[in-house]
C-alpha cells in the first residue's frame, strides 16, 4: 500500500499509474521491486539539487551575444513558448550545415579534433571500438597527449554495459572518460532504464556538432547495404554552440561533479551566419518532455505540412491526437518510418499503434533499405527541429535528448526535400488488415511494452 500511495502522488501520467498500481497489487513483492528499480525518477531529484547549487553566473548566455527576435508570422508565437520552457534564447547569427551520413560527418568531425587548441567535449550514445571507432579514438588521445583538455562521456548501457573497449583505451592513456549512470551496483540499478542518448560533439567552444549519428563503421558505405545504417548529421558556428557546450557542461558535472567553466570551454563567440537557432534538450530531469511540448506546439501552428522522419515511431497519445487533428483541419501530415528497423520489436509496436494516424488522413511512408536513423521534423517548410530524439515514448520521456530548433527557411526546406526523398512504399490500411491474425496479436502485445523499448 506505500507503493501504491507513492504512485498516486508523483504518476502524472493516469494510464502509467493505474499500470504500476495493477503491478504491486497483482504481484507484491515482485511489483514492488520492479517499482523501486524502474518506476521512481530519482534523476529528476538529483537534477533539482543540482540546479540549486549551480552558480547561475556559469549557467547563462554570454551578455555579449546579441539575442534575435526576428521571428515573424505565426511562429513568432512558438519562439516564445519555446524560450520560456527551455529557459534560453533564441539566437541569430549562426550556421548550421548538413552532414549525411559517417561518410561525410565523420572526416569533418575528426578534422575538427584534430584542429582543436584549448578544448574538446564529445558526447555519445554507442561509441563501438571498431575501425571508425579506433580513429576517433586516435584522434582524442593525440589531442590530449598536445595539451588539449578532452572531456569523453559514454552512455552507460549504449556504449556497452559490461564492456566498453573505447573508454578503457581512452582511459588507459590518461584522457578523462566517464560513463553515463554507469553501474553494476544494485543500489545504481534504478538509474539503468535512464540513457543518455545525446551525441555532442564541441570543440574549442567555437565549433558544434549533433543530430542522430553514433560512432561506429554500420554508418559508413562500406557496409553491407541490409546491415548500413544512414543518418543526418550537423555542424553548428555562432553564438548557439554555447548553449550545446552548456548542455554537455551539465551531463558532464551530473555525471562526475566536476564544473567546467571559463574560456577554455565557453570562449567569447562571433557571428558565423544568419540563422535562427537554439539548443532544446530534454530527459527525466528538469527538462522533463520539453521536446515533446516543442513538437507539440509546432504541429498546432501548422497551416500547410507536418514531415516527421524517425527510425521509430510509437509518440503516446498527446503526439498522436496532435497530428490526427492536423491532418483533420486540412494540413498534409506525412510519416516516414523504416521498412525495416535495427529493432524489429519496434517496428511491430508500431504497426500495431499507427492505425489513428492513417483513420485521420495522416500518409505514412516507408523508407530503405538501408535503415536511416536521421530524427528530423519540419513544418510548413519554415521550421525545423533536429537532433537526437526519436519520436518515441522512452525518447520523448525516459531518455536524455538535444534537439536544435531553425528559424530559417532555407534550412527547413533542405531538411524537408530530404524527407520527401525517403518516401518510397506507401503504408495503408490495407497493409494492416493484410496481417495475419498471430501477427496482429504479436503487433498489439509489443506495442503494451512502448514506453520501455
Amino acid at each position: 500500500m506505500i507503493a501504491a500511495g507513492h504512485i498516486l502522488l508523483t504518476k502524472r501520467d493516469t494510464s502509467a499509474a493505474i499500470g504500476w498500481i495493477g503491478t504491486v497489487l497483482v504481484v507484491p513483492f515482485f511489483g514492488v521491486c520492479l517499482y523501486l528499480f524502474f518506476g521512481i525518477n530519482r534523476v529528476h531529484r538529483l537534477a533539482r539539487k543540482l540546479v540549486q547549487a549551480r552558480n547561475p553566473q556559469e549557467s547563462g548566455t554570454d551578455p555579449a551575444v546579441r539575442w534575435s527576435r526576428g521571428v515573424t508570422g505565426s511562429f513568432r508565437l512558438l519562439s516564445r513558448m519555446v524560450g520560456r520552457i527551455s529557459g534560453r534564447p533564441l539566437l541569430g547569427g549562426n550556421h548550421l550545415e548538413i552532414l549525411i551520413d559517417g561518410d561525410n560527418a565523420y572526416p569533418v568531425m575528426l578534422e575538427a579534433i584534430r584542429q582543436a587548441e584549448s578544448s574538446i567535449m564529445l558526447s555519445s550514445y554507442i561509441f563501438r571500438y571498431d575501425q571508425i571507432g579506433k580513429i576517433f579514438v586516435s584522434a582524442l588521445i593525440d589531442a590530449h597527449r598536445r595539451g588539449v583538455a578532452v572531456r569523453i562521456l559514454l552512455d552507460g548501457v549504449g556504449a556497452g554495459y559490461f564492456v566498453c573497449p573505447a573508454a578503457r583505451a581512452l582511459r588507459d592513456a590518461g584522457v578523462p572518460c566517464e560513463r553515463f549512470l554507469h553501474s553494476v551496483l544494485p543500489w545504481r540499478m534504478p538509474f539503468i532504464n535512464l540513457r543518455n542518448h545525446r551525441k555532442i560533439l564541441v570543440t574549442d567552444g567555437t565549433t558544434g556538432f549533433l543530430g542522430g549519428l553514433n560512432v561506429g563503421d554500420e554508418n559508413c558505405g562500406e557496409t553491407d547495404i541490409n546491415k548500413r545504417v544512414g543518418d543526418m548529421h550537423f555542424r553548428v558556428r555562432g553564438p548557439v554552440v554555447r548553449q550545446l557546450a552548456e548542455a554537455f557542461a551539465w551531463d558532464w558535472s551530473f555525471t562526475c561533479g566536476e564544473e567546467l567553466a571559463g574560456k577554455t570551454w565557453f570562449p567569447p563567440l562571433a557571428e558565423a551566419g544568419d540563422e535562427l537557432l537554439r539548443v532544446v534538450t530534454a530527459g527525466p530531469d528538469t527538462d522533463l518532455e520539453k521536446i515533446e511540448y516543442t513538437a507539440l506546439q509546432a504541429i498546432t501552428l501548422a497551416r500547410h505540412s507536418v514531415r516527421l522522419m524517425t527510425p521509430y515511431f510509437l509518440p503516446g497519445t498527446r503526439l498522436q491526437s496532435e497530428l490526427a487533428l492536423a491532418a483533420l483541419r486540412g494540413v498534409q501530415v506525412e510519416i516516414i518510418v523504416p521498412r525495416q528497423s535495427n529493432h524489429r520489436i519496434m517496428d511491430w509496436a508500431c504497426r500495431a499503434d499507427i492505425h489513428p494516424m492513417l483513420d485521420a488522413g495522416c500518409r505514412v511512408w516507408l523508407s530503405g533499405p538501408p535503415f536511416n536513423h536521421a530524427k528530423l521534423m519540419v513544418v510548413d517548410r519554415e521550421w525545423a527541429f533536429v537532433g537526437s530524439s526519436n519520436f518515441d515514448t522512452r525518447s520523448l520521456r525516459l531518455n536524455f535528448e538535444i534537439n536544435v530548433e531553425s528559424y530559417q527557411t532555407g534550412f527547413a526546406e533542405k531538411i524537408d526535400d530530404f524527407i520527401c526523398r525517403h518516401r518510397r512504399g506507401r503504408l495503408t490500411h490495407h497493409d494492416l488488415d493484410e496481417r495475419i491474425l498471430p501477427v496482429k496479436l504479436r503487433d498489439a502485445a509489443m506495442r503494451l511494452f512502448s514506453p520501455y523499448l
